[in-house]
């Protein structure tokens, strides 16, 4: 391994140089949120004099990192440091120009994660020619929650900020400045849907990639403030002033709350709903960074020169479900009241039963849910879309009886199945080579600006199915099951 220097407007960066591939981690791009700052909208980046290292990945977002059981399946590295506003950059050459960049943002709930997840290593991304950039950016109620006096949706303000520094320095590491695509999974998903309709990202990115997204993921501001206000209440001084500590404690034992306890009047209605009843933190409609629902901003025209690939993993709810044993240990009328307490009608249950005659009532529930919070949204974002490209993600992984899980198709995507904490979902599976390299390949053609398939059509409802031993173009998959959610919000 030898290092790699880049001269940029902030200064020199050095990085380490593997092969045919230079990678700069933990470049800040914007000032490092301390005290009063960390509740206020992103500030300059900063600058520096001498060579600045950038051969490890700098600090994450503050936060409490995944509970058990999911703890033990998905690797989340918390690095301790005020500059976590920072990303980082693979690319083939530094000196090359007109390269392709994609930017990488990643899930965890609106609360947890970043980008220096084993998985998410850009190298196969820059060895196949693409300039891989990865963020971080602020989570959970220091990222989200709409306090008085403080800007709403600095987590949303702080992505844009990083898309504004690619625009502005990409150049420099051999990428394309207007050949940006972003794209994300989970809550990084419903990122790249709220940049779609913000107003404030226009030319910052010309394609883009929702894998397992949504986007009717934001709150009324009204809303909001009944959160922010609950998590307030639980410091013993303002939330400028408080300890990180005592920040996150005080989410931690919200979330807890917000989960258990969907009351309307405490939390907003609207939050609930669009929160799938887990996330009490999530982007607000605040007329600024976002000025309606991400669906209906699409649907109304925004980002409509903007081709889209979206789609799920066949069994998404799995990976909140099977690990706890919920998917053998429920009956069916404990299911039937979990439906019904997410106004889900239970009827729906027999055609989900009936195209899966051995399903356990757990299996059923993980099913349904998995429509409910993922497929259906996606579905309904691609009717809405200018052009769309969907897939679904159905290779399924024995390990835990996990199957085609959320999250599972991100080693796929990165092309990083043997990298550290892929074993941790994956278990003693060995995982296609072949299917990996035809994801991933996929993205990195799209980012090209290559068409990966036949676009979705409401009457046709074309789905790309990655699998072994192929991958197939299906027609109109369960439309059965796709018709019971015509009519549910």
């Amino acid at each position: 391994m030898s290092t790699s220097v880049v001269a940029i407007p902030q200064g020199k960066v050095r990085g380490n140089a593997t092969g045919s591939v230079h990678e700069f981690l933990g470049i800040p791009y914007a000032a490092a949120p301390l005290g009063a700052t960390l509740f206020q909208a992103p500030g300059p980046a900063p600058s520096w004099d001498d060579e600045r290292d950038a051969t490890r990945f700098g600090p994450t977002a503050p936060q409490l990192g995944y509970p058990e059981p999911l703890r033990s399946i998905l690797h989340n590295p918390i690095i301790d440091g005020p500059e976590f506003l920072n990303l980082n950059v693979w690319t083939p050459d530094p000196t090359a120009s007109g390269l392709p960049v994609m930017v990488w943002i990643h899930g965890g709930a609106y609360r947890i994660g970043s980008s220096a997840v084993s998985v998410y290593n850009g190298h196969a991304f820059a060895r196949d020619g693409v300039v891989l950039v990865s963020i971080n950016y602020r989570l959970g109620a220091i990222g989200f929650a709409a306090l008085d006096g403080t800007p709403a949706n600095r987590g949303l303000l702080d992505q844009i900020a990083a898309l504004q520094w690619v625009r502005d320095n990409i150049a420099s590491f051999g990428g394309d400045p207007d050949q940006v695509t972003i794209f994300g999974e989970s809550a990084g998903a419903m990122s790249v849907a709220t940049l779609l309709a913000s107003p404030l990202t226009e030319g910052l990115f010309h394609r883009a990639i929702i894998q397992s997204g949504n986007g009717t993921v934001a709150s009324t501001l009204e809303d909001a403030r009944l959160v922010a206000a609950d998590y307030a209440s639980r410091l013993d001084t303002t939330p400028g002033t408080a300890e990180i500590p005592a920040l996150l404690k005080a989410e931690r034992n919200l979330v807890l709350d917000f989960t258990l306890q969907q009351d309307p009047g405490r939390w907003g209605q609207s939050t609930i709903t669009a929160g799938l009843g887990l996330m009490a933190f999530l982007p607000t409609i605040d007329g600024h960074t976002l000025t309606q629902l991400p669906l209906d901003a699409i649907a109304a025209g925004a980002a409509h020169n903007i081709p889209l690939i979206m789609g799920t993993t066949a069994d998404e709810f799995r990976l909140y479900s099977a690990p706890t044993g919920l998917t053998t240990s429920l009956n069916l009328e404990t299911v039937t009241n979990i439906l019904i307490s997410r106004g889900i009608d239970p009827a729906i249950i027999d055609t989900y039963s009936g195209n899966r005659p051995n399903a356990t009532p757990g299996d059923l529930m993980a099913a349904i849910l998995t429509d409910r919070a993922f497929r259906v949204p996606t579905t309904r974002l691609a009717e809405a879309a200018y052009t769309a490209y969907v897939y679904e993600f159905a290779w399924p992984t024995t390990h835990l009886d996990l199957r085609a899980c959320h999250a599972i198709e991100i080693a796929f995507v990165f092309d990083t199945l043997t990298a550290e904490g892929t074993s941790m979902m994956l278990g003693p599976d060995t995982p296609p080579q072949t299917l990996a390299s035809e994801i991933h390949h996929t993205w990195v053609d799209f980012a090209h600006g290559r068409t990966p398939w036949t676009p979705y059509d409401p009457t046709t409802r074309s789905v790309m199915t990655f699998n072994t031993p192929r991958s197939q173009l299906v027609a109109n998959p369960r439309p059965d099951e796709l018709a019971l959610w015509r009519d549910v919000n």
